[in-house]
């Protein structure tokens, strides 16, 4: 059995169905990641695990034991927020401590404790300071202390970094997946941003109009997207129109050019349009070894970027882009000129129409 597990789990509001038939099972210790655009359920759900909000239907359950109609207080669950939460005439210290006083614990723990969750998050030199006497990022990891001092069975943490700048963002991303893998805590982690679900998570959960789309590694959400709206929401990509020349050979017209891609296309017949996508970084200007494909079309626009050059390549109407390095030896590409966009056949994603 998993330590956490939902089941059909669903969210109504005014009529409208907001999360829709949601199905989890979370191991102990693991880091998972709700990733989707603004409104597609994920902090909805967040909140009915956390008991913040009552599912329609469902069931929630917690190392073996049904939370459903149980308090928020009731579930020894750690909430961190994006606006911190902190109380401002509380120390930092008294802030971290609050849970602890509230649980009754007897006063040599609750000291002993607050300065571990200190020292765990680098801050035991500011105790004595107030809220407003700290950064952005500070308050941050204090809310992150007030929510472990109780030892929760899960932590939850709704979108915690997005206040935050892109600096700071990065460095207390990786303190806190440093502070989860080292506690062995079961996490729930509330993001839009992509990136910090990409290099954060051992799952990740990607939602869309209150589904869960797809469930897996970062590597498979990646490279093997499950559905369209995976494909196209989770890093950048190049969607191109294509016809079904031959399914059984798996043989597709792109533009001018006939590709192999080197698999069947068994649910699909000559004649049937069809998307297809590549990453960026899976394209190149310059031949590459398995990069057997190749795609003529004229460079539409150049952008240089510093340490990469980005291109965008028009082929059949369909827009191209493409990263390469900047080599002081080697010019960037001309805008009007032809070029040849090389990639390999396994590389290709196939998605609808």
């Amino acid at each position: 059995m998993a330590y956490l597990e939902i089941n059909d789990l669903q969210k109504d509001f005014a009529g409208l169905r907001v999360v829709k038939n949601f199905n989890l099972s979370v191991e102990r210790g693991e880091f998972i990641s709700f990733l989707g655009p603004s409104g597609c359920g994920k902090t909805t759900t967040l909140r009915m695990i956390a008991g913040f909000e009552a599912p329609s239907s469902g069931m929630i359950r917690i190392d073996g034991r049904d939370v459903v109609d149980l308090k928020p207080n009731q579930r020894n669950i750690g909430m961190v927020f994006q606006a911190y939460a902190l109380f401002p005439n509380m120390t930092v210290d008294q802030n971290v401590a609050f849970g602890l006083k509230v649980a009754g614990r007897p006063k040599a723990e609750i000291d002993a404790t607050v300065k571990e969750m200190l020292g765990l998050i680098k801050l035991d030199h500011l105790g004595s300071r107030y809220p407003f006497q700290l950064s952005g990022g500070q308050q941050q990891r204090v809310a992150l202390a007030r929510a472990l001092a109780i030892k929760p069975k899960v932590l939850l943490l709704d979108e915690p970094l997005s206040a935050l700048d892109a600096k700071i963002r990065v460095s207390l991303r990786e303190e806190i997946r440093a502070i989860q893998n080292k506690l062995g805590i079961t996490t729930i982690y509330v993001t839009h941003d992509q990136e910090e679900a990409l290099s954060m998570s051992d799952r990740i959960v990607v939602m869309n109009e209150g589904r869960a789309e797809q469930i897996g590694a970062p590597f498979d959400i990646y490279n093997r997207p499950a559905t369209r709206f995976v494909a196209s929401f989770v890093g950048t990509l190049n969607l191109l129109r294509a016809v079904v020349a031959d399914p059984t050979h798996g043989m597709v017209e792109i533009g001018r050019a006939k590709i192999d891609l080197g698999r069947q296309l068994p649910e699909r017949k000559a004649g049937d349009p069809i998307s297809v996508a590549l990453r960026p970084e899976a394209v190149s200007l310059a031949a590459a070894d398995g990069r057997s494909a190749r795609l003529e079309g004229k460079v539409r626009d150049v952008s240089f970027l510093g340490s990469v050059i980005r291109v965008n390549v028009d082929v059949g109407g369909d827009r191209i882009s493409l990263d390469t390095f900047n080599t002081p030896s080697t010019p960037p590409p001309v805008v009007g000129e032809t070029a040849a966009v090389n990639f390999a056949p396994e590389d290709v994603l196939i998605l609808d129409a």
